[in-house]
């Protein structure tokens, strides 16, 4: 079984920003499952589904960003799921718009969401798709920024953007995260 977090910040007020990708790319997931993430319990949204033959829990922690790993954690104690069966699909300022990068583990990178799934899962090794929403233009305050929604022009890569997230994540299940990264990580022309 796996699990699939999308992470990002609940309510209506965060909807479109470029924090909240993660929530994108699970609920495009979940339409191509024909499913939606809509089932509470504790601290996620969530629903079980198929996805390419494997068992797959999409989450949306309803936590806010920075206490992810609270959601994260629980769900993989209750089901026993370990971390290496734990995609995490989150948003990067350090990628340009609609830019992907697959890793089978790493570091934070400065981003508090990661940070906390780290801290609670006591791991960095667990498998994660980053999704590029551009570098906070200068004089920005990084909240206001990535909690900004996105340009008009930029809504349309990130639209596109959000359909190879959960490409990428549909061939990890089935090829595994080195063919996703060989596939996915080449710099957008």
């Amino acid at each position: 079984m796996y699990i699939i977090a999308g992470l990002g910040n609940p309510t209506k007020t965060y909807e479109g920003t470029r924090h909240n990708i993660g929530f994108e790319v699970i609920d495009r997931l979940a339409d191509r499952c024909r499913t939606q993430v809509t089932v509470r319990k504790n601290k996620v949204l969530y629903a079980k589904t198929i996805l390419e033959g494997e068992r797959v829990i999409l989450i949306k922690p309803q936590t806010y960003m920075n206490l992810s790993g609270e959601a994260v954690r629980e769900v993989a104690d209750y089901y026993k799921t370990e971390p290496e069966n734990i995609i995490v699909i989150y948003d990067d300022i350090n990628l340009e718009p609609g830019q992907l990068r697959v890793r089978q583990k790493g570091s934070a990178g400065g981003h508090n969401g990661i940070k906390n799934i780290i801290a609670h899962l006591g791991t960095q090794e667990f498998p994660r798709v980053r999704v590029g929403v551009g570098e906070k233009p200068k004089g920005w305050d990084l909240a206001d920024y990535v909690l900004a929604r996105f340009s008009p022009e930029d809504r349309k890569i990130m639209d596109e953007a959000v359909d190879l997230a959960a490409d990428a994540v549909e061939m990890i299940l089935r090829e595994g995260v080195a063919a996703a990264m060989n596939t996915y990580n080449a710099k957008k022309k």
